[in-house]
């Protein structure tokens, strides 16, 4: 049963830096692009599935986590499921912008980015922290 926990520990570990790197790679393409109508093509076939299944892996591995541990609702339990869904909010909030983005208007990807820039930046900042508080547990 140790194995299993301690297993289950690093694959949670491997999705935090798995959402690190999804984060860092959205903010890249978001910096990177300057073509609204390929932006929202790539990032609804590529970068969007890809975020939200790094996140979703994650959450689950939580959730058997928690299980094996009789659901002992600590601290830094607590902490790890409010960032959760404060990240599908921000991401929800980003994508939903996006969608409504017509391409027809000239500046419309030139005022999303600020936005959407920020809301990267900040859930890059959220992880991080998060991760580093819990790897030096």
């Amino acid at each position: 049963m140790n194995e299993m926990y301690t297993m289950g520990l690093s694959l949670h570990s491997f999705g935090a830096i798995g959402i690190l790197v999804a984060i860092f790679v959205n903010l890249f393409v978001l910096i990177s692009y300057t073509e609204l109508k390929k932006y929202k093509r790539h990032n609804s076939i590529i970068y969007w599935p890809f975020t939200f299944t790094v996140l979703s892996a994650v959450i689950f591995t939580g959730v058997i986590m928690m299980a094996a541990k009789h659901l002992d609702f600590t601290f830094a339990n607590i902490a790890m499921i409010v960032v959760s869904i404060i990240l599908i909010v921000l991401e929800a909030k980003r994508i939903k912008s996006l969608k409504y983005l017509s391409v027809e208007k000239e500046h419309a990807f030139a005022a999303y980015k600020p936005i959407a820039r920020t809301i990267l930046q900040l859930e890059f900042l959220l992880v991080l922290l998060l991760s580093i508080w819990m790897w030096l547990l």
